[in-house]
């Protein structure tokens, strides 16, 4: 997993709320594999008709949001079934980060396993930055992780809280399997003690 420190990128509006799991990578393709990658198919139905000729009215097929890597959604993204496909497709497609005033919370804790940020903002501030972001296309976003902090394109900071835990990970590139396996000396230690203890068991 890449460490994410981090990020200055262009940024694209996602000014409809409740968008849910199946919008973001449809069921019909969650029988592929991880390493097959999946930002070919983020938003697939709402991004192609079809015979795959792309819309648009999407924002992700309009110059210059296709080379976004923020996300800036409404409230409640990513809500409805559980499937960490919804997450592999953001990521793969290059979006590194999402601010909305709330997430669905399987795709916002299985976010933090796969190396995306979600932030959470209160409604008035993401509605700001999407209308920013909508009336000057190409406008780009900071995310500092460190220091908890979105600056807009308006230089406006807006900052955001993160459990303590979550951010050392990232900050590291390191899901929990991987933060676990770092301390297997201690692990190894510690079960060789306890085995003296209980050595009836």
């Amino acid at each position: 997993m890449e460490p994410f420190q981090k990020l200055d990128a262009v940024a694209a509006p996602i000014d409809v709320p409740n968008v849910d799991t199946d919008q973001i990578i449809p069921a019909r393709f969650c029988w592929r594999k991880r390493a097959e990658g999946w930002g070919h198919l983020l938003f697939h139905d709402l991004r192609f008709e079809d015979s795959g000729a792309p819309k648009g009215d999407f924002v992700l097929n309009r110059e210059p949001y296709r080379e976004a890597r923020i996300l800036v959604a409404e409230r409640n993204f990513a809500c409805g079934s559980s499937r960490e496909a919804a997450v592999w497709s953001v990521f793969d497609y290059g979006i590194r980060a999402v601010i909305a005033p709330s997430f669905g919370d399987i795709f916002f804790n299985s976010s933090f396993q796969n190396g995306l940020l979600p932030i959470v903002l209160p409604a008035e501030r993401a509605a700001a930055l999407r209308a920013a972001l909508a009336q000057t296309p190409g406008a780009r976003i900071g995310v500092y992780l460190a220091a908890q902090e979105v600056r807009g394109p308006d230089g406006s900071i807006d900052r955001f809280e993160i459990d303590p835990f979550r951010k050392e990970c990232l900050l590291a590139g390191v899901d929990n399997i991987a933060f676990t396996l770092g301390h297997r000396e201690q692990i190894a230690a510690f079960e060789k003690e306890y085995e003296k203890q209980v050595s009836w068991l």
